[in-house]
């Protein structure tokens, strides 16, 4: 089954046209990019064979003293249900977007707290793969196929400290539409102090512009087109590179 998404709509940085896309589900398996929420993916014009996860894919339960929650499932959902039932190791996905699929796949986290470390395994369409047969890395993992849940270690003691300074940490984001951070943080070094350092806050191109509050966040001020924030893209990364001779890495995705 397929079904018409709005881009314009459905993005986070509300950014992309009317695609037909199709709903995945382990017996309807193909050669398709999952998009989750689009929460961190820039759709492109020229984007083909997207799909997202079918509903039947967003659940959380507790089983054998472990944690079971579907790909399709909000991060924010996640949190509250941990905060709920007193679980730590989730605080830092309280102001994280997105799916826990797509966590899972590019390693969302906050500082040092990621989505991996309290992983057991995942479901794809190939089986269960255990975590120690993985990598993961800074905003990376080497997974390639389309993730349907995961599992994960349940340890009691939701850190209400730790809650707090994590919001805190993402207090001075953006509210406007944006992709959330557009570069890797470089080792040793951050993304938006480098961008900053090269005059480049409040750069606009089109209807896409780089923040004012933080300077690696590209935010939609209305109008906005991939093309626009391709160039801007391309533009911080010439001019970071030639002040700097730091080569910034994309953490969003481009299809």
């Amino acid at each position: 089954m397929k079904k018409l998404i709005d881009f314009s709509k459905y993005s986070s940085i509300k950014i992309g046209a009317l695609k037909e896309v199709l709903i995945l589900t382990p017996d309807n398996y193909d050669n398709h990019i999952i998009i989750g929420k689009a929460t961190n993916t820039l759709i492109t014009p020229n984007a083909r064979n997207l799909a997202v996860l079918d509903e039947k894919f967003k659940f959380i339960e507790i089983k054998n003293s472990l944690l079971y929650v579907g790909a399709k499932t909000n991060n924010r959902i996640l949190y509250n249900f941990c905060k709920k039932h007193n679980i730590k190791g989730f605080e830092f996905l309280n102001k994280l977007p997105g799916t826990i699929g797509g966590s899972i796949k590019m390693n969302a986290g906050v500082k040092e707290y990621e989505i991996s470390n309290n992983l057991i395994a995942i479901q794809t369409q190939k089986g269960v793969v255990e975590k120690k047969d993985l990598h993961f890395s800074y905003r990376n993992s080497d997974i390639k196929d389309v993730i349907f849940s995961a599992v994960f270690n349940i340890e009691k003691g939701f850190d209400y400290n730790l809650d707090t300074k994590l919001k805190q940490l993402r207090s001075n984001q953006p509210k406007a539409p944006s992709l959330g951070s557009v570069f890797k943080n470089p080792k040793d070094d951050y993304a938006a102090r480098l961008i900053e350092k090269a005059g480049l806050k409040g750069l606009r191109i089109g209807g896409v512009k780089i923040s004012e509050i933080h300077a690696n966040f590209f935010i939609n001020v209305g109008g906005g087109s991939c093309e626009d924030m391709i160039k801007l893209i391309e533009i911080t990364k010439k001019e970071v590179y030639e002040k700097f001779g730091v080569l910034l890495e994309e953490e969003i995705k481009i299809i």
